[in-house]
């Protein structure tokens, strides 16, 4: 796991209910998350293909991140349930912009169950203690809702 911070000295750091302690975390100040030291750690990665995305401020940093792996030839799968903006708007429009570009949208539960991939995991049973408690409501329902010409 990569964990990159946005200007910490000046935004703060990484809540403690994310689980980064004990993390490696890379400060960063450009929008994508793949500076030289991240690219670095990357290349440490064995038969990297494919790369699972979140954060805050899905139209800089999460797009940016997105559109330069994508550039990279990585697949790129970004958790919409787990990715914000300041406004509904700037998230609804960069979500649309990498699907359209190429990444594959998913949720938490999503990911985490293509994970696993079998019941038989011997983690199930406490992966599945967390995704049988309701989310919290992310925004994105009443965005899908109807005909939404942005994700068609």
């Amino acid at each position: 796991m990569i964990v990159t911070e946005q200007y910490p000295k000046g935004l703060g750091p990484t809540v403690p209910e994310l689980g980064a302690k004990g993390l490696k975390i890379f400060s960063k100040t450009c929008f994508t998350m793949l500076t030289p030291e991240v690219e670095e750690e990357m290349r440490s990665i064995p038969d990297l293909h494919s790369v699972i995305l979140c954060g805050i401020e899905a139209q800089a940093c999460i797009m940016s991140t997105t559109l330069d792996l994508l550039e990279k030839g990585l697949d790129v799968h970004v958790v919409a349930d787990a990715c914000s903006s300041r406004s509904q708007v700037d998230r609804l429009i960069a979500l649309s912009r990498m699907k359209q570009s190429g990444a594959f949208l998913t949720t938490g539960e999503g990911v985490i169950l293509q994970l696993v991939k079998d019941s038989k995991h011997p983690n199930f049973k406490e992966v599945q203690k967390l995704i049988m408690e309701p989310a919290p409501d992310s925004g994105l329902l009443q965005l899908f809702q109807g005909q939404n010409p942005l994700f068609t």
